[in-house]
């Protein structure tokens, strides 16, 4: 079998995307999403994450960072659930009421005003997540999202768009763990004190 090896150019030129994009990006917002998640931590309020195919796996890594990573002790994270995360609730869901409801109908049902939701997406415009922004306003629940490309419609319904205009939906998914990585340090190092 003869097989081609890649040239280390390809390679580079993703890395170089990835560092672009997080060298031209704007970190308040980023800033904002960790003190808020702070607060839902020690208020006990809960954060709701969402996104689909890479997004939604991010979702479920992020939430699990959450949990449990940014304590490190039985009992001491954050009240955090990946909406993406149960594939019995989510075919109900698609089949009963629609694919594009799957996130808005589990917030409807879980979320608390003054709870917080994070949307994971690369373009934007995927119907679900558009439909769980518009949900989060409807109950006083504070929404972040994490976008790539234009940013779509979401941009303009979150609360606070985290944007990263850049057309590469692997670099975005990247980014994306990129932001909750630094998040769980930074929660982290600022955990409370028992």
């Amino acid at each position: 079998m003869n097989t081609t090896l890649p040239s280390t150019d390809f390679f580079i030129n993703y890395g170089n995307r990835l560092q672009a994009s997080l060298a031209a990006a704007e970190w308040s917002e980023v800033a904002h999403l960790g003190a808020d998640i702070h607060e839902c931590w020690l208020e006990k309020r809960q954060v709701f994450i969402c996104g689909n195919g890479g997004s939604a796996g991010n979702a479920i890594h992020l939430a699990n960072d959450l949990l449990y990573g940014i304590a490190k002790r039985p009992g001491g994270g954050l009240r955090v659930n990946a909406l993406s995360s149960n594939p019995s609730v989510i075919t109900c869901l698609a089949n009963d009421i629609g694919y594009d409801r799957v996130f808005a109908e589990q917030l409807s049902v879980m979320a608390n005003p003054s709870d917080l939701l994070v949307v994971l997406s690369g373009s934007g415009n995927s119907p679900n997540i558009i439909a769980a922004l518009e949900q989060a306003k409807t109950m006083n629940v504070k929404s972040y999202a994490i976008l790539a490309f234009s940013g779509g419609r979401s941009k303009q319904i979150a609360d606070v768009p985290i944007h990263f205009p850049i057309d590469d939906m692997q670099v975005a998914e990247d980014l994306q763990l990129i932001i909750g990585h630094m998040l769980m340090q930074w929660l982290y190092e600022n955990r409370p004190k028992v």
